[in-house]
């Protein structure tokens, strides 16, 4: 007998002597044991250059360090005037207003002020000048070269065209969360935001092996009795697919100590590893001896009641987990996508892979051995009475089988198969798009910010748009959003948001903020003064420009009962949020304005208080068992929340 012959023999004898299968066990099973075992959370974070960010996940929230845009700009070519120099224009009566001489094309900061009867020629992107509240088209004015003037021939409004600065994203406002995808939209908004790297969730290393005497590598001429190792590659594929970091090993034989050394090299650069082959009865099948000396607690499972999949060897050692595959090609990525995608989305910090799913027919009886869940590839096909589900006859032993199908169905344990005609739900081999679970509109605040964090780390994705607090409370009323986000004072009552609620409302306490005018520090039109007396000033003073907020804004309110009627210069300037009002404060485009104390610290800005607020949320009565909206209500009153809070300057709770 050869030597190659005698230890084929004693590989045979040792198959007859193994205990193949330590204990088949469920699939739902065999994934509790494996998920007890193997912690399914992301790992650490790394911080990465903008440029290597696409495709990861972010381990912490982005707050825009800028205000974007970070001045108010012109929208259009054109001129920046004063929406007042503009009334009654026409064709037939054009308003002639006298040029500036400067021209403010992209990156010019202006040096004159648009003063009344004057404009300022500006470019798309330029820099909106002091004392302008409008731009015009330049195709709706006619330039008079000689006179150094120009004719407008059409009335605007004041704010038309022109992006106010923060309009985008404002400065301090969290603009991606944690656990976000990076793709190339939110590359395009971290550079618009000048943020040049990032901290991510690393990736997981995954390492790849395959074993077995028969293989040979893509590209090698193939030997008498080999077959060219096709797992090892597509498992390397899935995992980038699923957000983790390939480490292919290439294969190894089935011998013992050769396998052994391998693994413990794969265990030492990878936080996962993946092995295909060597789980099944045969002579060449030594990695489930191998599993129980690499380290405790060593093989979690070893045979798994799956059709195609039974198989199948989970295990765990020192730390690393093992996850041994059947070595026919669909029983290893079915188990594959089924228990290791999972864990490798898990630790890149992805959220789990979401498939499509259609319902279809099956046109034939579909056996299945009774025991164990059964996993069939399909085709389908469009009939005159809707989607047909056709198996496809090819085994678990075949490579093509899942390029060739449409997508999977399942045939329970608890049946030995299907009969003809019935309905299944054919899983897509393709991802799934998911809505957010929570959507809040209405007035932004950066407290909320901490709030949308939190409910992120519980696994809720929020979606938040900001259209003012009479907006979002008109949004909810319409049934566009789980939440209004608002801040109104009912004059006569003194109350706030509650006297705005509509039948079937309710009101969660959010939390206090203190309103009051910001100014330039050292501006003696405001520095010392009390706050009736600093907007007396700025009211007498023609030079004194504000900016005001939008119309439907809690803090418009304030506003409007502090000029108790009057129209002073920058009335018309008129952003949605506090901190474009800061932006504009800060520099130098307006004088003073409303926003919260909190933005105005951020600013620099000197802040006269004005009033303190309610920032409160409005939902419908009767969706408040909703998983998203109740553990969304719950945060308003867990006690972290409210530390958090309370270290960004708010007052958490109901009102004293």
């Amino acid at each position: 007998m050869s030597e190659t012959e005698a230890a084929f023999a004693d590989r045979l004898a040792g198959a007859a002597r193994q205990e193949q299968f330590l204990r088949v066990v469920s699939r739902e099973d065999a994934i509790a044991r494996f998920r007890a075992a193997v912690p399914h959370v992301a790992l650490g974070a790394e911080r990465v250059p903008l440029a290597d960010a696409l495709g990861r996940v972010l381990a912490r929230d982005v707050a825009s360090p800028i205000d974007v845009p970070p001045f108010d700009r012109a929208l259009v070519d054109g001129f920046a005037l004063r929406a007042a120099d503009t009334e009654g224009a026409g064709a037939a009566s054009p308003r002639a207003l006298t040029l500036n001489r400067e021209i403010l094309a992209c990156g010019v900061a202006p040096s004159l002020v648009v003063a009344p009867g004057t404009a300022t020629p500006i470019a798309t992107g330029g820099v909106v000048p002091r004392g302008a509240d409008a731009v015009i088209m330049v195709e709706q004015t006619e330039f008079d070269a000689e006179a150094g003037s120009v004719a407008v021939l059409q009335a605007v409004r004041p704010g038309q065209f022109i992006g106010y600065a923060g309009a985008d994203m404002a400065s301090g406002e969290t603009v991606l969360r944690r656990g976000m995808p990076v793709t190339a939209r939110e590359i395009g908004m971290l550079a618009a935001c000048g943020v040049g790297s990032v901290e991510v969730v690393r990736r997981p290393r995954v390492a790849v092996l395959s074993t077995g005497d028969e293989l040979a590598a893509a590209g090698e001429a193939l030997r008498p009795g080999a077959i060219y190792d096709s797992n090892g590659p597509i498992v390397a594929a899935s995992v980038t697919e699923n957000g983790g970091a390939a480490l292919p090993l290439g294969f190894v034989r089935d011998d013992e100590h050769a396998l052994a050394t391998a693994l413990r090299g794969a265990m030492a650069v990878g936080d996962l590893v993946v092995l295909s082959g060597g789980t099944s009865k045969g002579a060449g099948d030594v990695s489930h001896r191998i599993l129980q000396r690499l380290g405790a607690p060593g093989i979690l499972v070893h045979g798994v009641a799956l059709k195609p999949g039974k198989p199948l060897c989970l295990a765990l050692a020192d730390g690393v987990p093992i996850v041994v595959l059947p070595g026919f090609p669909t029983s290893a990525m079915f188990t594959f996508h089924d228990i290791v995608v999972p864990l490798i989305r898990a630790m890149a910090g992805l959220p789990p892979r979401e498939e499509t799913s259609v319902t279809a027919t099956v046109p034939q009886r579909v056996a299945s051995e009774q025991g164990r869940t059964e996993f069939v590839m399909t085709s389908l096909s469009e009939t005159e009475e809707g989607l047909v589900a056709l198996p496809l006859p090819k085994g678990s032993g075949s490579v093509t089988a899942f390029s060739q199908a449409d997508g999977f169905f399942a045939v329970p344990a608890a049946r030995s198969g299907l009969e003809a005609g019935e309905t299944v739900s054919v899983t897509r081999l393709g991802a799934g798009v998911r809505p957010p679970d929570l959507t809040i509109i209405g007035s932004h605040c950066v407290g909320l910010d901490r709030v949308v964090g939190r409910l992120a780390e519980a696994g809720f994705r929020a979606r938040t748009l900001w259209v003012g607090s009479a907006g979002g409370l008109a949004a909810l009323g319409r049934g566009e959003c789980d939440l209004a986000a608002m801040h109104l004072l009912d004059p006569e009552t003194g109350t706030y948001n509650r006297p705005f609620l509509a039948p079937g409302m309710a009101l969660a306490p959010g939390w206090g903020r203190l309103q009051g005018l910001v100014h330039r520090p050292g501006d003696p039109r405001f520095e010392g003064r009390s706050i009736g007396e600093a907007v007396r000033a700025a009211l007498a003073d023609s030079e004194t420009v504000m900016v005001n907020r939008n119309t439907g804004s809690g803090t418009r309110a304030l506003v409007d009962g502090l000029l108790a009627g009057a129209r002073p210069p920058g009335f018309f300037n008129q952003p949605r949020s506090h901190n474009a009002v800061a932006a504009a404060v800060a520099q130098g485009r307006a004088d003073w304005g409303v926003a919260i104390a909190t933005v105005g610290r951020s600013y620099g800005l000197g802040f006269l208080p004005l009033a303190d607020e309610r920032y409160d949320f409005a939902y419908q009565s009767a969706q408040s068992a909703r998983p998203a909206l109740a553990a969304f209500l719950a945060l308003l009153r867990d006690p972290e929340t409210h530390r958090a809070l309370a270290e960004a300057g708010f007052t958490p709770g109901d009102a004293a």
